[in-house]
């Protein structure tokens, strides 16, 4: 079959055009509102959420339940028994794109297109030091309740699949077997503010990017702030 120059030209603007339409998607995902678990109380628990360029991350208090809950990753390097330790950040990703040693620009291209069709999910656990907010570029606290926060590491507790760590030989973080799926549907910023709904927080019903993930917070309740 010949192909036409305009039959080529359509060709390699369908995955462009692709992109953009479920990019713009996530915008309209973001203002629906999704459905938030109710867990009332007062807003005593201080979580944060940490962005870059395409990815969320929370990072949670290291209270003495946190500790509790997450110690076995003291085996594997992570730092979450530390005295100075005040954060444990957990991400959520595919596992060939996320766990890649190096930027996003040293993941190899087959990943990328694994990560967009489906591919198996790690988290990823990191203790930090206390830090202030305006030292990242964006960064923001969420507020929960007790039971919001409680709701929060029994989903993440529920997300983390069999142990030990995938590789240990890391610096003072570590990543673990996830148990869903990873996708264009169902990306690292959707698993987030699935998360934050089952936690009590209003979002909106699907948030794939950064961008509509930001777009929900401001949109769609008050207990985020920078």
């Amino acid at each position: 079959m010949r192909i036409t120059g305009r039959g080529l030209a359509l060709t390699l603007a369908a995955p462009f055009v692709i992109a953009l339409l479920w990019f713009l998607a996530g915008f309209a995902g973001a203002l629906l509102p999704g459905t938030v678990t109710p867990r009332p109380g007062p807003e005593a628990v201080e979580i944060r959420l940490i962005g870059t360029a395409i990815h969320y991350d929370i990072a949670l208090p290291l209270t003495p339940e946190t500790r509790a809950r997450f110690g076995f990753a003291a085996s594997d390097g992570v730092l979450v028994q530390a005295p100075d330790a005040e954060w444990l950040l957990v991400g959520w990703g595919a596992r060939g794109f996320y766990a890649t040693a190096g930027s996003f620009a040293d993941v190899p291209w087959p990943e990328v297109a694994r990560a967009v069709i489906g591919d198996s999910s790690v988290i990823r656990l990191e203790a930090w030091r206390d830090f202030p907010l305006d030292a990242l570029p964006d960064a923001r606290r969420i507020h929960l309740s007790e039971a919001g926060f409680t709701a929060l590491l029994d989903r993440i507790g529920d997300e983390l699949g069999p142990r030990p760590a995938l590789d240990s030989a890391r610096d003072s973080y570590a990543f673990y077997r996830a148990r869903s799926r990873f996708s264009a549907l169902h990306t690292c910023n959707t698993w987030v503010g699935a998360a934050l709904r089952d936690a009590g927080v209003p979002l909106g019903a699907w948030t794939p990017t950064t961008q509509a993930l930001r777009l929900s917070l401001w949109a769609q309740g008050p207990k985020a702030a920078h």
